[in-house]
């Protein structure tokens, strides 16, 4: 059984709350089922303790998910923000998309890339003028690192299933203080972008 390492004086990087935030390495499987209708993503621990749930309809044009805590209460809205050749995101707190509730957005870097790049702007960023945090991958593998700056604050690789129609899984790791409800939003934003 995995024991995590407690790694003392833990600067901690809070977005969507501190209880998401830990002093120690979190490795976390996120599971995605795409239906018909609808997506339905579970995020688990070492144990499979269902601690995430991201649900939202197949069909939307300006596509919404919504993300729900262990005990299903709604934790984040993420929207698409506009229909555009740059997509643009915004991740609110709780149901809705209310200006007051909005926590940051998410942003390609480029309209045309190589490789994947996103840009995150805190509300608290009113200027926008540099990214708060930065998301850098590959669209084949929808693999990607997430920085603060320089530093690397959480890692995320797709593990590929042959004959898994419809059914996708990732593998998370996220480093000590960081916050993990945080790290899965965007991994929801990159694999609707990449879909």
């Amino acid at each position: 059984m995995f024991q995590p390492e407690i790694t003392r004086f833990v600067p901690t990087i809070s977005v969507v709350g501190e209880g998401f935030c830990f002093p120690y390495l979190v490795d976390l499987i996120v599971k995605k089922k795409s239906g018909f209708s609808n997506t339905k993503i579970d995020v688990v621990d070492d144990n499979g303790t269902l601690l995430l749930q991201v649900k939202g309809s197949m069909w939307q044009f300006r596509k919404k998910r919504v993300m729900y805590d262990s005990i299903s209460s709604p934790l984040l809205t993420i929207r698409q923000k506009e229909v555009a050749w740059r997509q643009r995101w915004t991740v609110c707190l709780g149901v809705g998309s209310e200006e007051s509730n909005l926590l940051y957005t998410v942003e390609q870097s480029q309209s045309f890339q190589f490789k994947t790049q996103l840009s995150v702007f805190l509300a608290t960023n009113p200027t926008g003028e540099i990214c708060d945090f930065r998301v850098v991958g590959s669209y084949v593998s929808q693999s990607f690192k997430v920085y603060k700056g320089d530093t690397l604050i959480a890692e995320v690789k797709q593990r590929f299933n042959l004959g898994s129609l419809g059914k996708e899984k990732f593998e998370v790791r996220v480093y000590p203080g960081v916050d993990y409800a945080f790290i899965v939003s965007l991994l929801v934003i990159l694999n609707e972008i990449d879909s």
